[in-house]
């Protein structure tokens, strides 16, 4: 549904340039409870239609222009939702921040202490002291590039809770089903994800529910990519970070 509207959003990031340089994070979690708000989400939700849900809506301090999350993006919108805004991004002329970046990231965020460990595999590496969540897929390259970067290099002390997330098709489902149920899940991940050791096929015995609860979890969340890392104060990471790059965000976990 949001697709048909990306044309609309290259028409209208004009506009977002043109106004970004008044606009400050501060302005956008203003009086959640105005009426006005639930007009402009009964309006986006009216034109986008049933197939994708509006979370929120927030002002911004641009007169009559609205954020609004929808599926784990952020769009902007006019009061009655005549004009869309999809695909640009705010930016702050004098600090050169990506705001919708730092919005989309505050929305986002995972609740860290309610995901569900007991359906993960753990693996600790020093004192296991810093913490991180990973929704993985057996046959994503790129997730087995970031395990890869995990074990080589010089990232220490830290503990690393895989979550199974077959997205890739029907071979990656029956893999995660194998690891899963495999007598050492975290040796048989590394054995394929690192040394392209396949695992045991699953026996009938095997219960898979934990790999389907994982799928359904994943989509709750908006997870749409593989490896999607999770920070232990909610933060993500899309996609298979350096080593710098993950030490850095570990570094500035609060």
């Amino acid at each position: 549904m949001l697709q048909r509207y990306r044309a609309a959003a290259f028409a209208g990031f004009a506009l977002a340039a043109v106004c970004a340089a008044t606009f400050t994070m501060s302005a956008v979690a203003q009086n959640k409870a105005d009426a006005t708000l639930e007009r402009v989400k009964t309006a986006v939700q009216k034109t986008l239609g049933a197939d994708a849900p509006v979370k929120s809506v927030a002002r911004t301090p641009i007169p009559g222009l609205f954020e609004v999350s929808v599926g784990g993006e952020i769009m902007y919108a006019d009061e009655k939702a005549q004009y869309v805004i999809l695909g640009g991004n705010l930016i702050d002329t004098k600090t050169r921040q990506n705001l919708t970046e730092a919005r989309q990231s505050e929305l986002n965020k995972v609740d860290f202490s309610k995901l569900p460990l007991d359906r993960s595999f753990k693996y600790v590496k020093g004192n296991g002291s810093r913490k991180i969540a990973v929704f993985s897929d057996p046959n994503c390259p790129y997730c087995k590039r970031f395990e890869e970067t995990l074990k080589s290099s010089k990232i220490d002390n830290i503990t690393v809770y895989t979550f199974l997330y077959p997205v890739l098709g029907p071979d990656s489902d029956a893999k995660s089903k194998a690891i899963w149920c495999a007598p050492d899940p975290l040796k048989a991940w590394h054995d394929w994800m690192i040394d392209k050791k396949a695992p045991p096929v699953a026996g009938a015995k095997c219960d898979d529910k934990p790999v389907k609860d994982n799928f359904a979890l994943g989509h709750q969340l908006n997870i749409t990519g593989t490896p999607t890392i999770i920070l232990s104060d909610g933060r993500r990471l899309p996609g298979a970070v350096p080593a710098e790059e993950l030490e850095k965000a570990l570094a500035t976990v609060r």
